[in-house]
């Protein structure tokens, strides 16, 4: 690409526009929180909201090489959301016209595809009303909806080496079906109609086969598969065996070696998840770099003699690559906390792109050479200053009461006067097979925008993860099935015994709460423990787990058989015990939802509980003013009954 005067005055255009944003988004916020004489105020909720990457949120794309390797590009809210592009020398932020179907509530697309000709970027929107791939053309500077099938898409796309077809997964039939699209013409062609689903398409080299995957009715068990791209029969490849994945999100794509003689894949058989490689037509997987820690983000080389990956060691991750001759790993990146992620090789292979955030610090855009070591860093998401005024995460351990091991966060307010004592709070992740790792941005309800919050205001927050959690081996994550609310809950009371150790804490003051699967062990909480917590919050919880739903039945066991034991775990069967205050938050939909039936039973046995839905929301609370109310609504719930102050959710 020519840097020609064109382009420097683009460049002196994203300059002064990325000021703009810096001014709009913290200006008026930093002015409202002037330093103290002793000590900075504690940040307002909207500033703290402000707080986020410009790569986009946890589930945000990973920036793709231009394959001549001149731009790393990706959605920014440097461009309103839109396509960006950076020189992985530095510098100032390109603009292109594409806004990839944003909507406003958080970085659309999570996925985006550059063509190896690097005429076209393709990705996922639900701009038009369904999901649909769209293409944007470099070419003409324009953006154009390709498909226009109205059924539901799975967020990966892989384009052929050759640039004439895109791989996708969509259910036609009930069931996800690995399909071609043509470019430009947008012709569909479907390639397989097992009833089982049909994930994660991946092109061989020369554009003559798909690698996907096929996980069983029961998403357990798992095989790779390999048919050619005009159709027919297809063949195993490898299979995996007893790992849940219904939508093969966790164990993601087969990866094929540039040469195309072996298949990159992850796999849970030794104990952890850990990537292994096999023949493209089967044989013996081996393992390339054996370790007691989970293993994501792996890539091949260009020249296939590498993968880089990166490596989980109690919610750090650093970046890693292995020599296909060796499987002795050299570490590239290791921070002493923090996550490495979003791993892309540069064309020529000397360099490997990767973002990289820390509990503090939104994730930024860094470029290092495997030869060198050197790195550099090309994006600067929050402003100098604003890291320090945050509160610094402790990682810390304590055994539950039969000697698990469990592993945790520990927030507590930056300055503790001699005999102060705070509130504290169980904020329990969702899941259950997710984990607190070392990310600013882990999941809505949970992210740490929202902790600080709580936090600088007067509360000490411990994030435990505990049994059933991912990223402690095979074991540990099996270790709560079948007992929901019950073996867990262990953990939940030793982290409460934790936190009375503390001297700052007020062991008579203690809540819990949580998202998701964290909602659903806080309603568990509500019904079997009496006495502990002061107050309960639940945010976007599953009530009723005798639900037909995957994985249900593979953490309880299926049904009828285990109908009884499942009904007699879920928080609804036994409401009428309920002794402490809870407040149940929701998005604004129609019941029965999902935490209809336990709210219904909270009011026939006339329980003290407060329920408020915000507006424009399904399941999860994604808007900002949503999310903004809601941090102020959990506040005033805590404050109220844990400090006697203020007048409490306002409904």
């Amino acid at each position: 690409m020519k840097r020609g005067s064109k382009q420097i005055e683009r460049r002196i255009r994203m300059k002064k526009a990325l000021w703009a944003v810096i001014v709009l988004t913290w200006g008026l916020c930093i002015s409202c929180a002037k330093p103290g004489p002793d000590e900075p105020p504690p940040f307002t909720a909207d500033t703290l909201l402000r707080l986020s990457s410009v790569l986009g949120d946890w589930r945000a794309p990973s920036p793709k090489w231009l394959p001549d390797a001149s731009l790393i590009v990706f959605p920014s809210s440097l461009n309103g959301g839109g396509l960006v592009g950076l020189d992985p020398e530095g510098g100032f932020p390109i603009r292109f016209p594409f806004d990839l179907g944003r909507t406003g509530r958080f970085f659309n697309p999570s996925v985006i595809e550059v063509s190896p000709d690097r005429r076209w970027v393709a990705f996922i929107s639900a701009e038009s009303g369904s999901q649909e791939i769209w293409l944007g053309s470099f070419m003409e500077n324009r953006e154009d909806r390709l498909t226009d099938l109205k059924t539901p898409l799975r967020n990966f796309l892989s384009w052929s080496p050759d640039s004439r077809w895109i791989a996708f997964s969509t259910s036609i039939e009930g069931h996800y079906d690995v399909h071609k699209v043509a470019i430009p013409s947008g012709k569909v062609i479907r390639l397989t109609t097992d009833k089982r689903d049909e994930l994660n398409p991946t092109w061989t080299p020369d554009s003559e086969a798909i690698l996907y995957m096929r996980p069983d009715e029961r998403g357990i068990d798992h095989d790779i598969m390999r048919i050619t791209a005009g159709g027919g029969p297809a063949q195993v490849v490898v299979s995996d065996t007893d790992f849940f994945d219904e939508g093969g999100d966790t164990l993601g794509p087969p990866y094929v070696s540039p040469d195309g003689k072996r298949v990159l894949f992850r796999s849970w058989r030794s104990g952890w998840i850990n990537y292994w490689v096999t023949g493209i037509d089967g044989g013996e997987p081996r393992q390339i770099a054996p370790e007691d820690a989970d293993q994501s983000q792996g890539r091949w080389s260009p020249d296939g003699q590498f993968v880089a990956f990166c490596s989980n060691h109690n919610g750090t991750h650093d970046l890693r690559i292995v020599s296909m001759e060796s499987d002795a790993p050299r570490v590239l990146v290791s921070p002493d906390t923090g996550v490495c992620e979003n791993l892309e090789w540069s064309p020529d292979g000397t360099r490997i792109s990767y973002a990289f955030s820390t509990l503090t610090q939104p994730k930024d855009l860094f470029v290092i050479s495997p030869a060198s070591g050197e790195i550099r860093q090309l994006t600067e998401s929050i402003p100098p200053g604003i890291e320090d005024r945050l509160v610094k995460a402790e990682k810390i351990a304590f055994p539950s009461s039969d000697g698990l091991i469990i592993n945790a966060y520990l927030y507590k307010p930056k300055s503790i006067r001699r005999g102060e004592k705070f509130p504290g709070i169980i904020w329990i992740h969702g899941g259950p097979t997710g984990q607190y790792e070392d990310l600013f941005q882990h999941q809505i309800g949970s992210s740490a925008p929202s902790v600080q919050f709580i936090v600088q205001n007067g509360y000490v927050v411990l994030q435990p993860n505990i049994r059933g959690s991912s990223g402690y081996g095979k074991a540990f994550e099996k270790a709560n099935n079948q007992c929901w609310g019950i073996c867990d809950m262990k953990d939940v009371l030793a982290g409460v015994d934790y936190l009375k150790s503390l001297p700052y804490v007020d062991g008579s003051k203690m809540a819990i709460t949580g998202r998701s699967y964290g909602g659903m062990l806080t309603m568990a909480a509500v019904t079997n423990v009496h006495g502990v917590f002061q107050a309960m919050l639940v945010e976007n919880g599953h009530d009723d787990w005798t639900k037909e739903y995957k994985m249900y039945d593979y953490e309880l066991g299926p049904l009828p058989e285990h109908r009884e034991l499942r009904w007699k775990l879920s928080p609804p069967s036994h409401v009428e015990d309920v002794t402490t205050p809870v407040f149940v938050m929701h998005g604004e939909v129609e019941p029965p939802h999902d935490s209809y039936l336990f709210v219904t039973k909270l009011k026939k046995y006339n329980k003290e509980f407060i329920y408020k839905t915000y507006p424009g929301e399904g399941y999860s609370i994604y808007g900002f003013e949503n999310r903004l109310q809601s941090l102020l609504d959990k506040l005033a719930f805590y404050d109220k009954l844990l400090k006697n102050k203020g007048e409490g959710v306002k409904e």
